[in-house]
Order: structure tokens, then C-alpha cells, then sequence
């Protein structure tokens, strides 16, 4: 019977085997890209995907558009209204 540890090892051993099989397989597709590329002159500008990426454009903040004077919680009018607004009338809390 097989024991966790022999398993464990087995694992190991296999992980060990993918990994060398991997990076000779990757050697190999570099090899035959650049030959590739050697053989029609192409650059990696030819080949087009190669762009950096675009930054993320950040929003402005929303302005408030609610306060309650007594707490000074404020609302921006967007979303669900908050608890301190629910049943009154929103116009009495709108900033002016």
C-alpha cells in the first residue's frame, strides 16, 4: 500500500519532470519564432500585440449634493439613499 509520503514525493518528482519538459518546450517555440521572424524580416513591431498598456482613467468625485446639518452626514444624491434620509423629504437636506 502507497503512503502519503511516497505520494508526496511521486508529486514532486512529477512537478520536477513537467517543469524541465515546459522550459524545453518553450525554448523550442522560441527557437522557432525567431526563425520564423529571421526568415520574413519581420520585427516585433510587425507583429502588432505589442502595446503598452493604458492606464486607468480615474474618475472625479461626485459632489454632495445632501447634508443633514445636525449630523453632518452627507449623501451625493447617487445610489440608495442612506438610513438618516429614509421617510423625510430630500429638498429639506438639499445643499444649496
Amino acid at each position: 500500500m502507497t503512503t502519503y509520503q511516497e505520494y508526496k514525493a511521486k508529486i514532486a518528482e512529477l512537478e520536477s519532470l513537467a517543469e524541465t519538459a515546459r522550459k524545453n518546450e518553450l525554448q523550442a517555440a522560441k527557437e522557432q519564432i525567431a526563425a520564423i521572424m529571421r526568415d520574413y524580416g519581420l520585427t516585433l513591431a510587425d507583429l502588432g500585440g505589442v502595446t503598452k498598456a493604458k492606464p486607468a482613467k480615474t474618475r472625479a468625485p461626485v459632489p454632495t449634493k445632501y447634508r443633514d446639518e445636525a449630523t453632518g452626514q452627507t449623501w451625493t444624491g447617487r445610489g440608495r439613499a442612506p438610513k438618516w434620509l429614509e421617510g423625510k423629504d430630500k429638498e429639506q437636506y438639499l445643499i444649496k
